[in-house]
């Protein structure tokens, strides 16, 4: 099997040398980049598997750089692992509501980063798509229809985009259709490792998907929240 190519992008020499020597240890490619531009051009001229990126960078910054990734027919559906400053809370929720995969404060752990790397990559293995629609996991609810197989969601035959933790959270949720999910459950499930109780990051996703599937009024409200607890779908 070839290697999965990791782009890093950072502005500080020793954080890409620390992420290119212990992932080249752990088997990836690692292809740097110090700023937004270079990023930009890499990921227009090279094969990436998945987006290490910082949000602090000089000239295009990291959000503009996942709104450009986002708002590409070629690369939207490529994973993006922001890098955050541990106290930059703000820009931490602009990166997952702009549409970033998960986030990893500064300063982090390697194997921490290895293990996000992992959870993100298995999740996005599982969007290849297949020849017979027959085959195709799907949930049909009213007028949304989620395909797993494909990843895809419609509502009324019109596809709307979903970042991969987006998805994952209304399949669960779909899926398990009446039940109650702790907001801690629902990390534990979707993300696949302890997040020390950072139950905001479901929040921001949940309030990402009720943009995404009700904002139609026409639409009824599909994730209800119930409160102290978490969600359902109903």
């Amino acid at each position: 099997m070839s290697k999965k190519n990791i782009l890093a992008v950072d502005d500080e020499e020793h954080i890409l040398e620390l992420i290119d020597y212990n992932l080249s240890n752990a088997g990836y490619q690692v292809v740097r980049a110090e700023t937004g531009e270079e990023a930009i051009k890499i990921l227009g001229e090279q094969k990436i598997d998945l987006a290490l990126l910082d949000l602090m960078l000089p000239g295009i910054d990291g959000i503009d750089v996942l709104k450009n990734i986002r708002s590409s027919s070629k690369l939207k559906n490529l994973p993006v692992i922001i890098l955050t400053a541990k106290s930059d809370e703000i820009s931490k929720v602009v990166g997952l509501e702009v549409g970033a995969d998960d986030y990893l404060s500064k300063p982090f752990g390697v194997h921490e980063l290895i293990a996000r790397i992992k959870a993100v990559l298995r999740r996005t293995e599982g969007s290849l798509q297949v020849q017979d629609e027959e085959m195709e996991e799907k949930l049909v609810i009213d007028h949304i229809v989620i395909n797993k197989t494909r990843r895809v969601v419609s509502i009324n035959g019109e596809e709307i985009e979903l970042s991969l933790k987006e998805f994952e959270l209304l399949y669960l949720l779909a899926k398990n259709k009446g039940i109650v999910f702790s907001r801690d459950s629902l990390l534990e499930k979707i993300w696949g490792y302890d997040y020390y109780g950072e139950t905001r990051t479901v929040d921001v996703h949940i309030r990402n998907l009720r943009k995404k599937i009700e904002e139609d009024d026409n639409n009824p409200v599909y994730i209800k929240t119930i409160r102290g607890v978490g969600y359902k779908f109903s």
